[in-house]
C-alpha cells in the first residue's frame, strides 16, 4: 500500500502533469501550425529553439528559467510587480518547468500530423470563400487529431517523469513540487526506503505506459473515425 506521502507526489505529478500540457497545447499548435505551412527566414532556428529542450541538460534549462522567471529575472520581476506572481518554488513553476520541457515532443508530433494534411484541402476550402482562421477550425485542425493526441499525451507523460529541470527552478518541497520523481530520488537517498522507492519507480513505470498505450490507442482510434467519415 502507497503512504499518504507517496499518494501526494502522485497526486501533485498528476496536477502538475495536467497543468503543464493546458498551457503548452495553444502555442504548441501555433508554432507547430507555422511550422509546418510556412516558409520563412528564420524558420530552422526557430526549430533550433524549440528543440533546444530535448538536447540541453534538464538542469541548464531550470537555470535559465531561474534566471529569467526568479524574483530578480526581467520576467520574473515583470510578473511579480504587475500581477503579484512568484513562480520559482511553487507547484506552478513546476508545472511551467515540466512543459518546457515536453513542449518539443508536443509540437513534433502536431508538425508531423499537420504536414500529412493535403493542403489542396485547404485550397478547395479557400477557393469557396472561407476564411484562413475558418479553414484551419474546420479542415486542417479535425484532420491532424491523430497527432494533437498523441502529441498531448506525449507531453503529458514527459511533464510526469520531468526531475532537472523542476529541481533547479521548483526545488524539492514536500505537498508543493514533490512530484513523483523526486519523490522517489527523496527515498533513494533516504535509508532503509528501498522498498518504497521500488513502488514508486514501479508505478512511474506503469503510468508512463499507459499513457503511452493510450497515446496509440486514441491515435489509431481517430484515424479510423476520420477514414470512415470520408468513405
Amino acid at each position: 500500500m502507497l503512504t499518504p506521502a507517496e499518494w501526494e507526489a502522485i497526486l501533485l505529478s498528476m496536477k502538475i502533469g495536467i497543468s503543464a500540457v493546458v498551457w503548452i497545447l495553444p502555442p504548441g499548435i501555433a508554432i507547430a501550425w507555422l511550422l509546418a505551412r510556412h516558409e520563412f527566414r528564420g524558420k530552422a532556428l526557430l526549430d533550433g529553439l524549440v528543440h533546444l529542450p530535448l538536447v540541453l541538460p534538464p538542469v541548464v534549462v531550470g537555470y535559465l528559467l531561474l534566471v529569467t522567471m526568479g524574483r530578480q529575472g526581467w520576467l520574473g520581476r515583470w510578473l511579480h510587480d504587475l500581477f503579484g506572481i512568484g513562480l520559482p518554488f511553487t507547484w506552478q513553476g513546476a508545472a511551467v518547468a515540466s512543459g518546457v520541457m515536453a513542449f518539443p515532443l508536443l509540437v513534433r508530433a502536431i508538425r508531423l500530423s499537420l504536414e500529412a494534411v493535403d493542403p489542396k484541402l485547404e485550397a478547395a476550402a479557400s477557393t469557396l470563400g472561407a476564411g484562413r482562421w475558418r479553414i484551419f477550425v474546420t479542415i486542417t485542425l479535425p484532420l491532424a487529431i491523430p497527432g494533437l493526441l498523441t502529441g498531448t499525451l506525449l507531453a503529458f507523460a514527459r511533464a510526469l517523469s520531468e526531475f532537472g529541470a523542476t529541481i533547479t527552478f521548483a526545488s524539492n518541497i514536500p505537498g508543493e513540487t514533490r512530484n513523483l520523481p523526486l519523490a522517489l530520488y527523496t527515498l533513494i537517498q533516504s535509508p532503509g526506503r528501498e522498498a518504497a522507492a521500488a513502488r514508486l519507480c514501479l508505478l512511474a513505470i506503469i503510468i508512463a505506459m499507459l499513457s503511452l498505450l493510450a497515446s496509440e490507442w486514441l491515435a489509431r482510434h481517430a484515424r479510423h473515425r476520420l477514414r470512415e467519415r470520408d468513405a
